[in-house]
């Protein structure tokens, strides 16, 4: 077992293979090449009754755990949404480790929870949502989104639900878009509303919700009994990156007193440059929003901003004082272990406080900002391209296209191109994307939002798109 001066040695190795790995990381394959059950073939069926020496535990990690694993943090990483780290924040999450403090209440790390508060008001103002909001660290965006349809019920029922349970008498609503993310609906779930009283509204032909749809299912709902109780507004849907028209939205809500919750997980780091703000014209209207900066803002998962205005309806949601939980300082401080569904809570304002003040406002705002440059560029390049089909509009980091081979015009045909296509790419280890559907064609996806990406990272993937492209008309 490895003491302090064992630790000591074995720690400088760790933290030299940490910096090799970030620094050459865009050399391994992005996409894991491993088979199912690979991995798991390789590891003892019982535990091991010895203690093991750290150096055969870390050639293990490095020869059996490394080939399984899918490079998030390489530069070639163009799937989903990144899940970008920075050095600040990988030092940050060995501070955090090290500490190894559970962060519920104030008395229990003082700095971890004035930290936190002092780094949410930074964040506030880094994106432009108004001083009437707190915020508060959540590990997820879908946390987020079932603590903000809890509250929602909450005060609606004036806190009677958690007291009694649900009546049966509520007939609650919740509404989002058909491209709403799944979380949404896992939320509906879990909070009790089940998935039938899930309204999904149609969007228009870039994607968005149809405030005018949304109006009507509203009005229809209140004609036969229901209670509409919460909208959920997508500034930036998984799939194509869909901006909802948040000010119409709100104002069928205000008129409706119906709860309105952003979900920007992705899109919300775009507002630190002001030019993208125009997605929350009407933020003052809104009662909570998410973002993530585990998605775009180079910081370790998880770490999820939430922002709520009336902080007071979230901490009568979710409070709860038994004796051992007692301290002298309630009522002065935030203890945020109230402010959400973990009583338990990690360090996670500690890796922002680096990030922000290693980078700057000035160096987090260059660095989106090449991104969606260099997406842009990129979906240029797309629309020059004779066989291929770019999915307009573009929005921000993520390029959304299509093989579009001369002569192929059957639809199934084409999804199986596209298949085809992006299971080769993959396959080599170059690059790593994703696929979305939209009126029932399969779409790529290249999402430009790795921390250490080039412009020539983001060219070079797509120059191995269109060099790969004729072999997927192949069958296998």
């Amino acid at each position: 077992m490895i003491d302090a001066k064992d630790f000591r040695k074995h720690a400088h190795d760790f933290v030299d293979w940490m910096a090799d790995y970030l620094e050459h990381v865009e050399d391994l394959p992005v996409k894991s090449q491993v088979k199912p059950g690979e991995i798991f073939s390789q590891l003892p069926d019982a535990p091991p009754s010895e203690s093991a020496d750290i150096s055969a535990i870390f050639s293990d990690f490095k020869h059996i755990i490394l080939p399984g694993m899918t490079h998030w943090q390489s530069p070639n990483y163009f799937a989903y949404f990144t899940a970008n780290s920075s050095y600040p924040s990988v030092l940050a999450e060995m501070l955090t480790a090290t500490l190894g403090a559970q962060c519920m209440v104030w008395e229990t790390s003082p700095a971890a929870a004035e930290l936190e508060e002092k780094v949410m008001a930074w964040l506030r103002e880094m994106i432009g949502l108004p001083a009437t909001f707190e915020g508060v660290i959540q590990d997820t965006a879908s946390t987020a989104t079932l603590v903000a349809f809890l509250t929602a019920r909450e005060k609606h029922s004036a806190y009677r639900i958690n007291e009694k349970g649900f009546s049966g008498n509520e007939h609650f609503r919740i509404y989002c878009s058909t491209e709403a993310h799944s979380s949404i609906e896992k939320a509906v779930k879990m909070a009790g509303f089940g998935r039938e009283n899930l309204v999904k509204i149609e969007t228009d032909a870039v994607l968005a919700i149809r405030p005018g749809k949304l109006k009507e299912a509203v009005e229809q709902d209140l004609a036969n009994g229901h209670t509409p109780l919460c909208v959920v507004a997508a500034l930036g849907t998984t799939g194509t990156v869909a901006i909802d028209p948040l000010q119409p939205v709100a104002e069928i809500c205000m008129k409706h007193n119906i709860w309105l919750h952003v979900d920007a997980a992705y899109a919300g780091t775009a507002l630190v440059l002001p030019e993208q703000r125009y997605m929350i014209e009407g933020i003052g209207d809104v009662d909570s929003f998410v973002f993530n900066p585990h998605k775009w803002m180079f910081t370790n998962f998880d770490c999820s901003a939430y922002f709520v205005k009336d902080v007071g309806a979230l901490l009568k949601t979710f409070e709860i004082l038994p004796e051992y939980l007692k301290t002298g300082t309630r009522g002065q401080v935030n203890d945020y272990r109230d402010w959400g569904v973990q009583l338990g809570r990690r360090f996670r304002a500690l890796k922002l406080w680096f990030v922000i003040r290693d980078y700057g406002m000035e160096g987090i705002r260059s660095k989106v900002g090449d991104h969606i440059t260099w997406a842009g560029e990129l979906a240029k390049e797309v629309q020059m391209e004779p066989g291929f089909t770019l999915l307009e509009p573009q929005h921000l980091g993520v390029v959304c296209f299509r093989y579009t081979p001369e002569g192929v015009k059957d639809q199934e045909a084409l999804n199986a191109i596209n298949q085809r296509l992006m299971q080769a790419l993959n396959g080599t280890g170059k690059i790593y994307l994703t696929h979305t559907k939209v009126d029932g064609y399969i779409i790529l996806r290249i999402v430009v939002g790795q921390t250490s990406v080039t412009r020539d990272h983001v060219m070079q993937a797509w120059n191995l798109v269109k060099k790969m492209a004729p072999g997927a008309l192949k069958q296998p």
